[in-house]
């Protein structure tokens, strides 16, 4: 459950000042809103397949997004702002967590905004194989869980992220279907947890 909070974190708009990173740069500032559908693949360390998820993805500038797994689980991850949900349907259970904590202690500062993204990660360009144009982000603290994120662009549009943690998994995020700057009901970003459902506080 942590894990999905710091990849749906991740997707939380920021701004860079590095004059080698202009595509990302102008992407995020150019973005108000974004929607898209993504396909997440975990790897083991020998390269093995581990799991496999769809799902769909919301985001508001600034700090506010909705990430819903729908294949193979049902999984539900929404930031209002003030404070990240994770809600398991099957297990009846939320995991809420504020969300300068969330962001203060993960990979998740890379989307959340200037001054959080520049006090935990040290991000440039790298060279890639394949048509993106990508950048690494290193995190400052060790104790992230990840050692490194990759982002790749194409023209105006984040294609896809790839994490790696310190145990040799790979978590490689794709987006399609992306739409940016399109209106999204506020009601998409606010979550009450349901009716008996188990409430862990972090």
């Amino acid at each position: 459950m942590k894990k999905l909070f710091v990849l749906a974190l991740l997707f939380i708009t920021f701004n860079l000042q590095a004059a080698g990173l202009e595509r990302m740069k102008d992407y995020f500032q150019n973005t108000q809103t974004a929607e898209a559908d993504l396909q997440q693949t975990v790897f083991d360390k020998q390269g093995h397949k581990t799991q496999e998820v769809t799902g769909h993805m919301k985001l508001q500038k600034p700090s506010k997004f909705r990430w819903d797994y729908n294949k193979p689980y049902v999984q539900l991850i929404v930031g209002d702002g003030e404070k990240v949900w994770l809600f398991d349907p099957e297990l009846n259970q939320v995991t809420v967590r504020s969300f300068s904590k969330a962001l203060g202690s993960s990979p998740a500062a890379l989307l959340a905004g200037g001054k959080e993204m520049e006090r935990a990660f040290d991000i440039k360009d790298v060279s890639r194989k394949g048509d993106l144009e990508w950048v690494i982000a290193i995190p400052k603290l060790k104790e992230t869980g990840f050692e490194r994120v990759f982002l790749g662009f194409k023209e105006d549009a984040l294609m896809e992220m790839e994490l790696h943690d310190s145990f040799g998994n790979r978590t490689l995020i794709q987006f399609s279907n992306l739409e940016r700057n399109i209106k999204i009901p506020a009601a998409s970003f606010k979550f009450t947890p349901p009716s008996g459902a188990d409430v862990l506080r972090e």
